[in-house]
């Protein structure tokens, strides 16, 4: 199969030699306005250098690379890639009685940019960030049956909250079907999954280690979990022997899925539900809580919003800092891209500064296993975190 050629400006080419995965516009050289969005594009040096095969759009990433080499990107790509991408997951130990909620592809950290797939008791749920791999998403799926096989129960297909145009985009299953909410575990823990109605996929498996991380930390304690949406920190929490946990979020709907979450857990009677602003409710917190998570939704998304994010991060960590007891323990976190785990460090310890009390770094913590940064791709690092103490 032959693709358009497109010819890298001189001096552009450094970073996909180096296997970086995306291209700026500003590197093409090339006429691209007769290409549409999603069209797979050959990529090559002005000396007629291949560098590699990749899906083209209008944006300010114009290339994202499938291939470093010339190779045919058809069904048997997918299945190779998948396949790779799915033996990690089993190798590092993920599915298992216990267990059977992972990220089974993740996009630029295996090697497949734009292509997101979360796995929730055998049923794939696709999410493409890039035309190209919304246009070959029957490809995909047909790769991920062969890859998978009888342990597949069905393959749903949700793009329309990720892509432009999205009154062009069909969202549904492509291979069986499922009722949700759908039952999965984590970590001993049941969780109701529901990725038609549900945020993302249907629930934030980047987290899965530091919930496990809270559990060991939790019994005993009095614990806070601010932003909780479908509750998997209190959850955590409460599986591990906590004496009282309160979820807290502005959103009616989360809640109602943490109430349901905590039901069918059986853990109603040290479980109580809270619907307020977090940065309100910190201010002034009635009960003493041992454990304070903060886990805010990204507050920039773009590097112009970056300091207006920072502000927002002091604010919510000073409001913690003040408000907890004495020994108390908080978890922090940020997924907004654009502040890095050194700033965000920062802005905890300026937080603690401003709160005027002794703040110690007991663990630093990041995205799992099943979320992997590309070595070529520093931006894949997104969740930073922090559990602190204060004296």
């Amino acid at each position: 199969m032959s693709y358009p050629l497109l010819t890298i400006a001189k001096g552009k080419e450094h970073s996909i030699q180096r296997k970086h995965p995306w291209v700026f516009s500003g590197a093409l050289a090339s006429d691209t306005s007769e290409l549409q969005d999603g069209d797979l594009v050959c990529l090559t040096t002005k000396k007629q250098q291949i560098l590699g095969i990749g899906h083209y759009q209008h944006a300010t990433i114009a290339v994202r690379m499938l291939s470093f080499d010339y190779e045919t990107i058809d069904q048997a790509f997918y299945e190779r890639r998948l396949a790779n991408a799915y033996q990690l997951r089993l190798r590092i130990g993920l599915l298992h009685a216990n267990n059977n909620i992972f990220r089974l592809c993740h996009g630029e950290g295996d090697q497949l940019p734009g292509l997101i797939i979360d796995f929730y008791n055998g049923v794939a749920v696709i999410q493409c960030h890039s035309y190209g791999m919304y246009r070959q998403v029957a490809l995909i799926a047909a790769a991920l049956q062969a890859v998978i096989g009888k342990d597949l129960k069905a393959i749903y297909h949700k793009s329309s909250d990720t892509l432009p145009k999205r009154e062009e985009i069909t969202d549904g299953y492509l291979f069986g079907e499922v009722a949700v909410p759908h039952l999965a575990l984590e970590n001993g823990v049941k969780y109701n999954i529901d990725w038609i109605n549900g945020q993302k996929t249907g629930f934030f498996i980047d987290q899965r280690e530091n919930r496990a991380l809270l559990g060991k930390y939790a019994q005993g304690k009095k614990v806070l979990n601010t932003f909780c949406y479908s509750g998997g920190f209190s959850l955590q929490a409460l599986q591990h022997g906590a004496t009282l946990v309160h979820s807290l979020d502005s959103s009616k709907k989360a809640i109602a899925l943490t109430d349901a979450n905590v039901e069918l857990n059986a853990f109603d009677e040290l479980h109580a539900s809270i619907v307020d602003d977090a940065m309100d409710y910190m201010k002034n917190l009635a009960e003493d809580y041992d454990i304070i998570v903060l886990d805010p939704p990204a507050f920039a998304k773009h590097r112009d919003k970056r300091h207006q994010a920072i502000q927002g991060y002091k604010r919510l960590n000073a409001h913690a800092i003040r408000q907890i007891k004495p020994g108390g323990l908080i978890f922090t976190f940020s997924c907004s891209q654009v502040v890095d785990t050194l700033l965000f460090t920062n802005t905890v310890i300026a937080a603690a500064i401003e709160a005027g009390r002794s703040c110690r770094i007991l663990n630093q913590l990041h995205q799992p296993a099943d979320h992997p940064i590309q070595a070529f791709h520093p931006e894949g690092a997104y969740l930073k975190g922090l559990v602190i103490q204060i004296d």
